[in-house]
């Protein structure tokens, strides 16, 4: 059986084969689905201030 992962960003379900993982030298892996999470990580934005994220549609209080 094929695990269904999360984007570690946005949080939305990543299919199986496509996606990046990404483990930083103290071991904790994320998961993103795409470039756009990846590098919104990167840069350091909380996904909460984000708009379009799951974490940000619930804090504006839309989900």
């Amino acid at each position: 059986m094929v695990e269904i992962r999360n984007c570690s960003f946005c949080g939305d379900a990543i299919e199986p084969g496509t996606g990046k993982m990404f483990v930083r030298k103290d071991g904790s892996i994320y998961y993103f689905c795409s470039t756009k999470c990846q590098n919104n990580f990167r840069l350091g934005r909380a996904a909460r201030r984000v708009p379009w994220t799951q974490a940000g549609r619930k804090a504006l209080g839309k989900e």
